[in-house]
């Protein structure tokens, strides 16, 4: 399926903003915040020992930044150092980690750092749907949209196993309460199910309180050999596996495609479970982040990841097994949902909470005895994904 790194590659310091509504912070300010933050976890000098950086960011043109790699450069005086752009919808700040886990792992360098960032409330959620042009293929572009898209999923989902709204708003709740024990996260407030299931529809059956909300944000990560790793950080993470898969966003017109799982995830799964020696995701990962832009989303996810049997994922929501305290906790910081969904960011910030929990450093949402954790991104919708493994060092 997939081959190992050259080198194993661990990650010795994560850095993240608050998310949320930043509109006395510029662009450049979100990223300094997070590489500084992440550069004084690891101890590393930033203009001196690193060496290479890899940029995350969907649309920085959105926030008035070229693109190109030359703003985080600027922003951060990273200057005539090798700066890659990475730009690929939800599954961007994963996949730039990825590349400079995969540069330091060929030896090229030793010490190298992604960030992740997303300027999204200034100008508007409207300047997103510029991507939805009116030429290519007749519907693609032409009024479907993320939320539709996984609409029909929650709609199929309730025909083929017999669920309700009831069940998706229960992923919900755990987020929200969730959020409310992650200092940084943009929602920090409790909700009902009867919350839930008022909130007027953004497109049925998901409302407003099933969807994540756009926000601004930054996240960073600085990785290395894991053989150099302890003379920065002793408590550094080792990265186990990564995985990344690319499909079609055409995939509703793929034969076979039945709304009810994503062939990017799984395969994506696969590869990064066959380095990290996983044969059993449920019971040898302690505690996942994965992409629940919204509530039906996340059970898919159980189901695509191994969590559990295709059919079946809604029945680790009702048992409250993914909730702090149960079996194996998801979305510990509140995901996407509670924490926020700056594109370019969230990858990297799932990384920097599974981090965090390998650590002990989660305070009060810390999963007792994490040794494996997970993060899985999903962009598209459904186009791509990016899973990635890290264990503790012990």
């Amino acid at each position: 399926m997939s081959g190992v790194m050259k080198e194993p590659v661990a990650i010795i310091g994560v850095g993240c903003t608050k998310f949320g509504e930043h509109f006395t912070k510029s662009w450049g300010d979100l990223v300094v915040d997070a590489t500084f933050e992440a550069c004084a976890d690891a101890g590393v000098e930033l203009h001196k020992e690193v060496e290479a950086a890899w940029l995350g960011s969907y649309r920085p043109w959105i926030a008035g930044e070229r693109n190109i790699g030359s703003p985080l450069a600027e922003a951060l005086g990273f200057l005539y150092k090798p700066v890659t752009l990475i730009s690929n919808i939800c599954a961007t700040g994963i996949d730039a980690l990825r590349n400079a886990c995969l540069a330091v792992s060929s030896g090229m360098y030793d010490v190298a750092l992604a960030v992740g960032v997303e300027k999204m409330r200034d100008a508007g959620s409207r300047s997103l749907m510029l991507a939805n042009r009116t030429d290519g293929h007749p519907l693609i572009g032409k009024g479907r949209t993320a939320p539709s898209f996984f609409a029909s999923c929650a709609h199929r989902y309730f025909h083929e196993y017999g669920i309700g709204r009831e069940t998706l708003a229960k992923v919900a709740v755990k987020n929200h309460h969730h959020g409310t024990l992650s200092p940084k996260a943009n929602m920090q407030r409790e909700i009902t199910l009867k919350d839930v299931l008022k909130s007027p529809w953004v497109a049925e059956p998901l409302s407003v309180l099933d969807s994540t909300a756009s926000c601004d944000g930054a996240a960073a990560a600085i990785v290395t050999r894991a053989d150099m790793a302890k003379n920065f950080n002793p408590d550094f993470v080792k990265v186990a596996g990564i995985g990344f898969a690319v499909g079609t966003e055409r995939n509703i017109f793929e034969p076979g495609f039945d709304f009810l799982n994503f062939k990017v995830t799984q395969t994506a799964a696969r590869m990064a479970y066959e380095q990290a020696g996983v044969k059993d995701p449920r019971r040898e990962i302690d505690m996942a982040e994965c992409h629940d832009c919204f509530t039906i989303t996340e059970i898919l996810n159980y189901e695509d990841l191994g969590f559990a049997p295709k059919g079946q994922g809604w029945k680790l929501i009702e048992e409250g097994v993914t909730s702090l305290g149960g079996e194996l906790p998801v979305n510990t910081d509140g995901g996407l949902k509670a924490f926020g969904h700056p594109l370019g960011a969230s990858g990297i910030r799932m990384v920097y909470e599974v981090t965090q929990q390998l650590q002990e450093k989660a305070g009060k949402r810390q999963v007792k005895n994490a040794r494996r954790g997970l993060a899985h991104c999903l962009g598209g919708p459904a186009a791509m994904a990016g899973v990635m493994v890290l264990e503790r060092n012990d």
